[in-house]
């Protein structure tokens, strides 16, 4: 059997990314901590994680925190269904999650409160660009995630959540300024556009599918959706938002559609890991229903791929 205080003095280093931490975490010393993990890498054969700042566990390591996570929820409901067994005040049951940012900023948050209102789990929530968060499932990091692929990662179930819509929006100013005579390749070549990060290439496949040809597009990097939009209204540049953040400006005149009725539906998934947790399962319910609410539906007027695009399901797009 393995050695379950080595377990979550691990998951604890890699969780907080440092011994200290972890030992404030689990109300022991640095010292027993940084002992319980190399008995636990003894037993094991193997170093489970690196020690730097922050901590990064190995890939056999991931395993065994994502082990440790799972075993954290079935005790959670077997003390829930067996109260004699009493409440372990030293550890809480959490649960790990990996989602797009640009979810988190709209529709995925307001879910994740409803779950986290009603339960005694505890989320980490990790944010990653949602064509790669299929992989923190693959390694092990987490126990679910809003992806992009409709593949289910290996032991995992995979659900369709519905689109999310962007439009490539900028202000009025902007638009006479750099677009006076048209949206066109050679005018994009020059204006400034808006960039999450440099795994978001929202604006190049836009720009791709509307124009049927790649432009190198001038970029400034902003890794904060919120960010982007404010960057938008100050003139700053253009880019694909939600439509669920820039919806009033672009009711109000303060952004316009760069192409008007060219919006780009991305298509979003929920996998989760099938580990039979009554806690995973109701948190997968709290997502599927926010997202029933706040992103597109095939059915959805307007859900189509506007002229020059191609539709979301057939080819996905890479979001933020």
């Amino acid at each position: 059997m393995l050695d379950y205080a080595g377990l979550d003095a691990l998951s604890s280093a890699v969780r907080e990314g440092s011994f200290e931490r972890a030992a404030r975490a689990l109300h022991i010393t640095a010292s027993a901590a940084s002992q319980r993990i190399k008995s636990l890498e003894t037993r094991v054969g193997c170093t489970l994680v690196v020690r730097g700042q922050p901590c990064v566990a190995t890939d056999i390591g991931r395993r065994l925190c994502r082990h440790a996570e799972q075993v954290g929820l079935l005790e959670l409901e077997l003390r829930e269904s067996l109260p004699m067994l009493g409440t372990d005040q030293n550890s809480a049951a959490r649960l790990s999650v990996a989602v797009n940012a640009d979810s988190l900023a709209t529709w995925f948050a307001p879910a994740l409160a409803e779950f986290a209102a009603l339960t005694p789990v505890l989320v980490d929530v990790s944010v990653d660009d949602q064509d790669h968060t299929a992989r923190w499932l693959r390694d092990g990091s987490v126990l679910a995630a809003v992806s992009g692929s409709a593949q289910a990662a290996t032991g995992c179930d995979c659900r369709p959540l519905g689109a999310l819509r962007y439009v490539a929006a900028a202000t009025p100013a902007f638009m006479h300024r750099h677009f006076a005579n048209g949206v066109s390749p050679k005018a994009l070549a020059r204006a400034p556009s808006l960039l999450f990060n440099h795994k978001d290439d929202l604006q190049d496949r836009w720009v791709r599918r509307r124009f049927r040809r790649s432009v190198e597009l001038p970029r400034h990097v902003l890794p904060s959706p919120h960010a982007f939009v404010t960057a938008a209204l100050h003139g700053m540049g253009w880019g694909l938002h939600p439509l669920s953040l820039v919806d009033e400006h672009l009711r109000d005149g303060s952004l316009v559609e760069l192409v008007p009725d060219a919006a780009l539906d991305v298509q979003l998934y929920w996998q989760q890991a099938r580990v039979g947790s009554y806690w995973l399962d109701e948190l997968g319910r709290a997502v599927q229903a926010g997202a029933r609410r706040a992103l597109r539906g095939p059915n959805d007027p307007g859900s189509g791929s506007p002229p020059g695009l191609t539709h979301a399901r057939s080819r996905p797009a890479a979001s933020r």
